[in-house]
């Protein structure tokens, strides 16, 4: 039996955060190949997918304790040519900080890039950013993954530029606020964020909300 009859089993994670109002995402440049491709490894013996999946977020960002959430499996026999690899993917979504990268064993760095502007990747993992990215924006559309791009804290501003940024496209002021209120999934924590032009309230995601309606329905 050769080294491509053997099936690996990998994990790898599409780590996503807001920057300089664009959606990045983390990618590693791999000393084998000369490409950049999205952080992953052969899961460890004994190891569980979730496990591997926060491991590798982890070893890459030094972060743990974020939205993590099994994507999809990509298994093409010829994905891979040195050998059958078979990918669970997963996202992590990161709200904005500075994160100070780690790039690890064979490759040559980590670096943000625009989603828009991306390098030549190696693998198939254009497809699985692709893939990924549609994902995000749907679940966006009902569900709570939206907020998790976001500091604990946050104004109805800077929640609408979030929402605009990961969907592509321009939503109503007066219509979002409105409709974000009467969803009654944010919770007013009574501070302020001061600035550049009026203070504007804070306010952070009431656990256990979920966006019951698309958000192009309750942003159109």
């Amino acid at each position: 039996m050769n080294d491509h009859d053997r099936i690996a089993v990998a994990v790898d994670v599409v780590i996503c955060m807001l920057q300089n109002e664009a959606l990045t995402v983390l990618l590693i440049k791999r000393s084998d190949q000369d490409r950049w491709a999205i952080p992953g490894g052969i899961i460890g013996v004994g190891e569980s997918l979730q496990s591997a999946a926060v491991r590798i977020l982890e070893e890459e960002t030094g972060m743990a304790d974020v939205y993590v959430e099994q994507l999809y499996t990509f298994g093409e026999p010829d994905r891979d040519q040195r050998k059958r690899v078979v990918s669970v993917v997963y996202y992590a979504l990161i709200p904005a900080q500075q994160i100070e990268l780690k790039a690890g064993s064979g490759t040559d760095g980590a670096a943000w890039f625009n989603v828009d502007e991306l390098p030549r990747l190696a693998f198939d993992h254009n497809e699985i950013l692709d893939y990924a990215l549609t994902r995000i924006r749907n679940k966006l559309e009902y569900t709570d993954v939206g907020f998790q791009l976001l500091p604990e804290e946050f104004t109805l501003t800077e929640l609408q530029t979030a929402y605009e940024i990961v969907l592509g496209e321009h939503l109503d002021k007066r219509n979002f606020r409105r409709k974000i209120l009467q969803a009654n999934i944010l919770h007013e924590t009574g501070g302020m964020r001061t600035g550049e032009g009026r203070p504007a309230k804070l306010y952070r995601y009431r656990d256990g909300a979920f966006v019951e309606v698309k958000a192009r329905r309750l942003f159109p």
